[in-house]
């Protein structure tokens, strides 16, 4: 009896202690708080007062994804490039950096991207992501766009005689004579040598290379211009100045049309309200192509990113549907997602007022886009080529055919280094 009890109490301890070592070496639940988490860095560019928006989402993900911390750094604009650049030079560079198209291509040329799977970019706008690709790849995530629209002063137009709103560049520049012997006013004022309005201009006729550049249709264009500026039909800084002066010169009541981005309504409504009560909007005006031209934010993932999948989900998360449609609502850009653009917010207006018309025909424009000019080298240096360009020939430096033929060469040379 004596032994039994010994042995019952000796089985009895090996049981305890049994379950002590499985206690210690079971799997453990890992807490939200002892998970150990990527450290995604996403730089944006020029977000910084968008912190109420910002901030929340970031939390929401972080919430979906407690193995992933987000760290945002947002960047000035004049910054982003040279500060990209050198960082992915580095040996650490951020995972996720909101760029401008022009200038990913140029990375992605250089093989310093992560390509993205094109199919993981089906919820985006189609001719939006076309513009987004480097031999047939995918190198970035669309942000949100822009597309200009037209803004005209009705009581001028009224003055002049005109009824009827135009739909290209060729129609608006012949009522240039009529409006300005009917009211003294200018027809417009095309900043033709601020960035890359010119090629955007000569893109939507079809004019987007050397060979292009030299066509008769070219210098029709041009010559176009040259009448319109040494008449007196378009002002003199027509060649110099940039759209902050030309808006200046709408709000005064001095120009009939401008082409700008529907934001800028809010300007003119507070700096110019008598000219707002007479300002229409109408499409963004064409050339033979007939399709508009848009400006593109996007989102890049450097080769050298240590979290690239981590990047990309953030990166989808900040331009679904919901996120989109709430940036558009604060900074009046428009959405590249595909389901945000059906939103009402874009797919319905009011005849009575000129910003909801105004979101209503730039959103539209998304759906018929003009495909965009991407150079292999040395983008800089031929758009102010363009530029320069533009002011020999509205300057009579030279006949037209000599000018554009000259510089037709140029660009060539800079394209092909």
């Amino acid at each position: 009896m004596k032994n039994l009890k010994i042995i019952i109490a000796i089985i009895c301890a090996c049981i305890i202690c049994i379950d002590a070592v499985y206690e210690i070496t079971k799997p453990q639940k890992k807490s939200p708080e002892n998970v150990k988490k990527e450290e995604v860095v996403f730089w944006s560019l020029q977000m910084g007062t968008f912190g109420n928006y910002m901030n929340p989402l970031i939390a929401e993900f972080e919430k979906q994804n407690p193995d992933i911390k987000i760290k945002w750094i947002d960047v000035p604009y004049s910054e982003g490039e040279k500060r990209t650049l050198a960082s992915i030079l580095s040996s650490n560079p951020p995972d996720l950096v909101n760029l401008t198209p022009d200038f990913s291509s140029i990375l992605a040329q250089k093989q310093a991207l992560n390509y993205i799977d094109c199919k993981k970019l089906t919820a985006y706008n189609k001719q939006i992501i076309e513009t987004l690709k480097q031999d047939g790849k995918c190198y970035a995530v669309p942000f949100y766009a822009t597309s200009s629209i037209t803004f005209y002063n009705k009581d001028i137009l009224k003055k002049s005689g005109i009824n009827s709103i135009p739909k290209t560049y060729d129609e608006m520049y012949s009522l240039s004579g009529q409006i300005k012997s009917k009211t003294g006013m200018f027809i417009t004022m095309p900043t033709l040598t601020e960035n890359d309005t010119l090629l955007k201009i000569l893109n939507k006729y079809g004019i987007n290379t050397p060979e292009t550049f030299i066509s008769q249709k070219s210098v029709d264009i041009f010559n176009e211009y040259k009448n319109l500026y040494q008449k007196d039909f378009i002002p003199k800084e027509s060649i110099t100045q940039n759209h902050q002066e030309a808006l200046e010169k709408y709000m005064s009541g001095q120009i009939a049309f401008i082409q700008s981005g529907a934001n800028f309504l809010n300007i003119v409504k507070e700096n110019a309200p008598q000219v707002y009560k007479q300002t229409g909007v109408s499409t963004q005006l064409t050339g033979d192509t007939g399709k508009y031209d848009v400006s593109i934010m996007n989102l890049i993932i450097p080769a050298r990113a240590k979290h690239k999948d981590s990047a990309l989900k953030f990166a989808l998360f900040l331009t679904n549907k919901e996120n989109q449609v709430e940036l558009a609502k604060l900074t009046t850009i428009l959405p590249v997602n595909n389901e945000a653009l059906k939103d009402p917010y874009f797919t319905v207006y009011d005849d009575t007022d000129v910003i909801t018309q105004a979101r209503y025909i730039s959103a539209k424009q998304l759906n018929n886009l003009q495909k965009q000019v991407r150079f292999k080298y040395n983008h800089k240096e031929i758009i102010t080529l363009l530029n320069t360009t533009v002011q020999q020939v509205l300057l009579g430096n030279d006949k037209t055919e000599k000018i554009l033929k000259n510089a037709a060469e140029s660009w060539k040379r800079l394209d092909t280094k």
